[in-house]
């Protein structure tokens, strides 16, 4: 009985740790804020817990799922701006896509984490990494962040997310693919193309589509980004069309009709 006896001392341990780390607030909150999962994480190594910071982490949210945090009262967090509430959103859909993997992974890993911090900032600069790990949470529990089945069906074998005016197109790949053009608050079009490469560069130069035309030419590309997803070689046209269509419905894009496949 002693590795089961050793493995409820732990559990015991973290709980203890994250009630004298968290301030009065949730688990949520403390997996969020910097400051009170270095305490956390700190507390659990002082009771002799060595498990890492991810672990940890992703033990204090088995916990949480487990009711085992439920008797702890916590206060509200809250902020008024939320201005960046649309880059954690992206964020989040990026490293899903990229990384296939979840929102509690990313949030878990510091590696991960930070990865989401910098696209965040990148996107909507000027705001703290807890307000944008937070604005995930909350977009998460209020489902607005809706499932893209098709895509976890049939993933992409690479997705990047360039900033366009430091685009090369001698660097995209001129195999076929879906892309996403994204600004700072709204996603813009959503496209697949037979080869990427040649399909961009008719978009920059001069889209035939007239409002994301009308947009480059009165905003310009500063501050805008395009997410490429290249699908394998076997991804049919058909399928990538599919693919297509749930990224219209599920990012609503401003210059796209929805349920109309554009090109």
């Amino acid at each position: 009985m002693e590795p089961l006896r050793n493995y409820v001392d732990m559990n015991e341990g973290i709980v203890e740790a994250f009630s004298s780390a968290r301030a009065g607030f949730s688990s949520d909150r403390v997996l969020a804020d910097p400051s009170l999962r270095a305490a956390f994480v700190e507390g659990c190594i002082e009771r002799g817990i060595a498990l890492g910071e991810e672990m940890l982490c992703k033990q204090l949210l088995n916990l949480r799922k487990a009711g085992k945090l439920s008797h702890f009262k916590s206060k509200p967090t809250r902020f008024k701006d939320d201005g960046y509430r649309y880059a954690a959103e992206i964020a989040v859909r990026h490293l899903e896509r990229r990384l296939k993997i979840t929102l509690d992974d990313i949030l878990c890993s510091p590696i991960h984490v930070a990865l989401f911090d910098g696209i965040c900032s990148e996107i909507s600069p000027g705001y703290s990494e807890l307000e944008y790990r937070w604005a995930a949470l909350r977009l998460r529990k209020s489902r607005s962040i809706s499932p893209e089945i098709l895509g976890h069906a049939l993933p992409s074998t690479e997705v990047a997310l360039i900033r366009c005016d430091t685009l090369d197109l001698d660097n995209v790949s001129s195999k076929a693919g879906l892309y996403v053009f994204i600004a700072q608050s709204e996603t813009l079009y959503v496209g697949e193309a037979s080869n990427l490469r040649l399909r961009l560069k008719k978009h920059l130069d001069h889209s035939d589509n007239r409002q994301l035309a009308r947009y480059f030419w009165d905003v310009g590309q500063e501050n805008l980004f395009v997410e490429l997803h290249i699908v394998p070689d076997s991804c049919s046209t058909k399928a990538r069309r599919a693919l297509e269509v749930e990224l219209i419905r599920s990012r609503q894009p401003t210059f796209n009709i929805i349920g109309k496949a554009p090109s």
